[in-house]
């Protein structure tokens, strides 16, 4: 038996939750004494893995499709989770991963157990503690399954290294049934994407124009984040609709989210209450973003930014 980890990559690089799920994976295959395996795909550098106690990594070659393909993603994965007999298998809580999951326990006839923020039990049934109702509370789910799909909220776990000897298969897919075709592809260039950012910097409507995103984009170089926006700014072509956090948009659960000029709407906050720490820049003193905040700043954007930029240098320095 064994425990299986999905490793995401981007382009062959592997992504911060592709390390967050098997430092995971790692914590419960010592607690069950068995064996850790990841699954990735095109994954150029795997010997990173060894820092995160992988036993062994099975790394698919999809040749010149390397975009994301659930049928061959689920149909890999599921093939060497019932060579290995796998009873846990975990992926992250990505955009791609909560399409896959559900897709691949049903092949494999697992539970499918989503938002986990922390290990199972380690006797009697396997239990996890799990968030609900847009992350305002907490449940506690019991799989009754031989095999149990763990997906892993973002940054609830983090980073845990533990070096050992890894082993690295390789092998090539190439029997997809997907009638996908992908003739090209709309890629971000941002230094850092909000799924993978410890800091998150926000604008909304507040900010008046796309003229005045520099101030956001500031604060996110100084801070070293990823830059987001509100549905309003996006529905209005200020930022691309790749950078709107929010119940219809991306989730966000970065240690650091900054909201300057989001009025905080319920549809964004249910995007963003995962994140640790919220703080609310706003020069409404109503607006409702500040009841869900941990520190709030009532005063004007134009003034309060520039002001933060010079005492964060200052700080570097």
């Amino acid at each position: 038996m064994a425990v299986i980890v999905f490793i995401e990559s981007q382009e062959g690089v592997i992504k911060k939750a592709g390390l967050e799920v098997a430092s995971y994976g790692r914590s419960i295959a010592d607690a069950q004494g068995l064996k850790l395996i990841g699954v990735g795909f095109n994954i150029k550098d795997p010997l990173v893995l060894e820092l995160y106690g992988l036993d062994q990594l099975c790394n698919i070659d999809t040749q010149e499709d390397s975009f994301f393909d659930v049928e061959r993603y689920s149909s890999s994965i599921a093939k060497i989770v019932e060579k290995e007999n796998a009873s846990i298998v975990v992926i992250s809580a990505s955009a791609d991963a909560r399409y896959l999951g559900p897709i691949l326990s049903v092949k494999v006839d697992a539970a499918y157990v989503s938002n986990v923020v922390e290990l199972p039990s380690q006797y009697g049934p396997l239990k996890v503690k799990r968030s609900c109702f847009t992350n305002k509370a907490f449940n506690e789910t019991q799989s009754e399954k031989k095999c149990t799909l763990i997906s892993l909220s973002s940054n609830s776990f983090g980073l845990k290294e533990k070096s050992g000897t890894m082993k690295v298969t390789s092998e090539t897919y190439s029997d997809s049934q997907s009638s996908l075709k992908v003739s090209s592809l709309d890629k971000i260039t941002d230094k850092v994407s909000i799924a993978d950012a410890d800091i998150v910097v926000s604008g909304g409507r507040g900010l008046k124009g796309p003229e005045n995103w520099h101030l956001i984009e500031d604060l996110a170089e100084v801070l070293g984040a990823a830059t987001a926006c509100s549905k309003p700014v996006s529905d209005m072509g200020w930022r691309s609709h790749s950078e709107h956090v929010g119940q219809t948009g991306k989730p966000v659960a970065s240690n650091l989210y900054i909201a300057i000029g989001v009025s905080g709407a319920i549809q964004h906050l249910a995007g963003i209450n995962s994140s640790k720490i919220k703080v609310v820049i706003n020069n409404d003193p109503e607006a409702p973003f500040f009841k869900a905040a941990d520190y709030g700043i009532v005063g004007d954007a134009f003034e309060v930014i520039p002001k933060l930029i010079e005492k964060l240098k200052a700080r570097n320095l």
